[in-house]
């Protein structure tokens, strides 16, 4: 199947599957212009070919006879689009020379269609398993007065809804440049009225969705913090006023990083938008030396025309396939049991064992032993950076507490937090330079700690030997990843002055080449990435980790919006959740433990809690809870999810898992306040058969297309706040 063509006499790139299309022309045979991205369509025959049109105010490029005053880059849609040539809007690209000026003039050189999709030297993203699944156009532009030639690549998937795109820059001149930005993904949309959806939030309350009309001038969707962050998600959309869960256009974005990044939606004079994403340019300056290059993180593009919910799919779809790597991508994750909010710091290997006991008695699969188990580890002021066993408090050290897991035919997990060191260590003590810092002034802290400089080599490496020394003497089957604090501070003590707007991304890079070291030797470890609980929740860091904590806040009513909003771009099967203890430690709420169940296994499912403080009656729950999702977990971790009513809408929610033949599905739906003489809900499924006849709960028996299109009411015997149902929906095999 041919993926990408190139029509000589219109001068267009047409990159095409079953599903989009997205077409690129050339104007004037030098500038690249933003055509199409949307439904696919068979042939295009130039209808989108931008109108010569004389605007005032509108510069003329002078690489053109002065007699183009009807054409103008301030006018046209661009997909790599720089400043200084008439273009006023913010620009892609921006690269400081040596006499001072940031203007450059990209224009068109070659291209190159490969098979398959080439990897990003030292950066996460999605790949393929035979170079028949996708094509990629590299187009080539050079600024000739600097000799820069910037290479944009677009990959096209034979089945999936996606463009990845990614930007390579290589200085082939004389003299070192300075990149100030560089967008992994621009486009230009046509005139058209939009909103703007994007993934707000703050720490125990992540991804909150939030949609806007976009007008005029500049919305920044951002983070400064050095990570991904709970406040901005590397995420946005672009959607029609009428779009829905079901029905309705949508352009997601999103970007493959896990640092500062930039979401920029632009409207201009002529309510055309500018849609971007990169590292931020804020406090980003990267020096280029003669013959050296820069690798922008990927950006993926999906279009849907099935309203959020297909573009949701399509999201998971492609980061749960090809994105997330290694054994447990598929696999069967297991339910897992945390002492933090048990026990927080304080423990011993008694208190350790009895929850492991309990834990083991009731089905779970997994012990996960969190912080305080190294160093002189008493709270949170110190020890972080000392990666050695605290056998005082763990008689018989952590091989004794992983051989008693094991011998309960558990796995056992550990908590770790390497880019963190507290003043309190011995690590600190011995090497207080490994910390970012700026000389002559004091350290910001943020729960007494300080961040490690990843940008530097000897400091990854020796956190990665500490490391090493446990995992080579411990059977470790899981590893929690932690990162506690945003980045401040941020000096490397082993860069020149003129190199620290590079620490930023230098951190991230140094980063990652952990991540690549410590998850390719020990394939064996599910790792999950944590920050706080969703503070660094992004698909750079599910390249390596397959799943990560949601977020720290655990209240059932707290956590309707927080996987609701997660699941607008992250597939279920990286969503950690779990059912925590009432009072719940950070709302105080008393929930239902029917309701705190059903919450955490729409995601992959765990508790935080000490069972042994558990009453009988609880007992019995739980192990159902857990019987219920051994037996249904692979439709709840794998199967295509649609979400059905929204909680951010109404006091309700509801959400809904199918599997590839449709021949079973489970529906969640819950209810977060009651209403004195309410009205009777019903619930309407979707992605079923509407040829198939199913049974509800084992009970009665409806058409898939009854069931899709009339629903069925709620109970409406159920009782108090914070209320939950689960359906399960069996093919009637005649």
């Amino acid at each position: 199947m041919t993926l990408i063509t190139f029509d000589e006499h219109h001068q267009v790139f047409h990159l095409s599957n079953k599903t989009i299309s997205y077409i690129i022309g050339l104007e004037k045979a030098t500038y690249l212009s933003h055509l199409y991205f949307g439904k696919a369509i068979k042939r295009y025959h130039n209808s989108r070919k931008y109108p010569l049109i004389d605007r005032g105010f509108s510069p003329n490029p002078a690489g053109l006879p002065l007699k183009t005053r009807d054409f103008s880059l301030d006018v046209i849609p661009q997909e790599m689009p720089s400043h200084g040539h008439g273009d006023f809007r913010n620009p892609a690209v921006q690269i400081k020379q040596v006499n001072g000026s940031s203007v450059t003039e990209f224009v068109y050189d070659s291209y190159e269609i490969i098979s398959g999709k080439p990897a990003l030297k030292g950066l996460p993203a999605t790949y393929v398993e035979s170079d028949s699944e996708a094509e990629t156009l590299v187009i080539t532009l050079v600024d000739h007065l600097l000799d820069l030639t910037l290479k944009l690549s677009y990959t096209i998937f034979s089945d999936r809804q996606v463009i990845a795109r990614n930007s390579f820059l290589e200085n082939k001149g004389q003299d070192a440049v300075i990149i100030e930005k560089i967008a992994s993904a621009s486009l230009d949309l046509v005139s058209q009225d939009l909103e703007l959806i994007s993934l707000a939030g703050r720490h125990n309350k992540e991804r909150e969705i939030e949609r806007q009309t976009v007008q005029r001038g500049t919305r920044i969707i951002d983070s400064k913090r050095g990570s991904s962050s709970h406040q901005a998600n590397p995420f946005i959309a672009l959607v029609s006023p009428k779009t829905d869960e079901f029905t309705g256009t949508a352009i997601g974005l999103t970007l493959v990083y896990s640092g500062n990044h930039e979401m920029l939606v632009e409207r201009d004079q002529f309510a055309q938008t500018r849609v971007m994403a990169g590292i931020n340019p804020f406090g980003f300056e990267w020096e280029l030396a003669p013959s050296k290059s820069f690798q922008s993180p990927e950006a993926l593009l999906v279009f849907s025309d099935q309203g959020l919910n297909g573009m949701s799919q399509a999201f998971h779809d492609v980061l749960q396939n090809r994105l997330a790597r290694g054994k447990f991508r598929h696999a069967d994750r297991p339910i897992l049991i945390n002492n933090w909010e048990a026990t927080y710091f304080d423990f011993n290997t008694d208190k350790i064992k009895a929850i492991v006991d309990g834990a083991a008695d009731l089905g779970i699969e997994l012990f996960v032993l969190d912080d305080g188990w190294f160093g002189k580890r008493e709270d949170d002021t110190s020890g972080l950076g000392d990666w050695f066993e605290n056998t005082d408090k763990l008689s018989g050290g952590l091989a004794g507490i992983s051989d008693y897991v094991h011998g309960k035919n558990m796995s056992f997990g550990l908590w770790f937090e390497p880019e963190m060191v507290n003043a309190d260590s011995d690590l600190y003590r011995a090497h207080p330079d490994y910390a970012l810092q700026i000389p002559n002034r004091s350290i910001s802290t943020s729960r007494d700690q300080y961040v490690l400089d990843f940008s530097r080599k000897d400091v990854r490496e020796t956190i990665i030997a500490r490391m090493r020394h446990i995992l080579d003497t411990v059977d470790i089957d899981y590893i929690k990843w932690d990162m506690n604090r945003s980045l401040t501070d941020v000096y490397s003590g082993t860069l020149g002055s003129a190199n620290q707007g590079e620490v930023f991304h230098r951190y991230v890079l140094g980063l990652y080449e952990m991540l690549e070291t410590l998850t390719t030797e020990y394939d064996h470890i599910l790792w999950e990435g944590c920050s706080g609980g969703g503070g660094r929740f992004d698909p750079g860091f599910l390249y390596y980790m397959p799943q990560s904590w949601t977020s720290d806040n655990t209240d059932a009513v707290e956590r309707l919006d927080i996987q609701y909003g997660t699941s607008l771009l992250y597939p279920i099967s990286s969503m950690g959740s779990h059912v925590s203890v009432v009072p719940n430690h950070q709302t105080h709420r008393v929930t239902g433990l029917d309701i705190r169940g059903d919450v955490a296994m729409s995601g992959v499912f765990g508790y935080e809690l000490n069972v042994q403080d558990m009453t009988v009656a609880d007992k019995v729950t739980v192990s159902e809870q857990v019987a219920f999702y051994k037996q249904h977990r692979q439709l709840l971790q794998y199967g295509k999810f649609h979400r059905l009513v929204s909680p951010f809408e109404t006091s309700h929610a509801a959400w809904l898992f199918v599997n590839p033949d449709k021949s079973q599905a489970i529906a969640f739906y819950f209810r977060k306040f009651a209403e004195s003489a309410g009205p009777l809900h019903t619930i309407k499924f979707a992605g079923l058969d509407p040829e198939k006849v199913y049974q509800v709960n084992g009970d009665a028996s409806y058409g898939g297309d009854e069931l899709m299109q009339v629903g069925i009411y709620l109970d409406p015997f159920m009782v108090g706040d914070y209320q939950s149902r689960k359906f399960v929906i069996d093919e009637v095999i005649e």
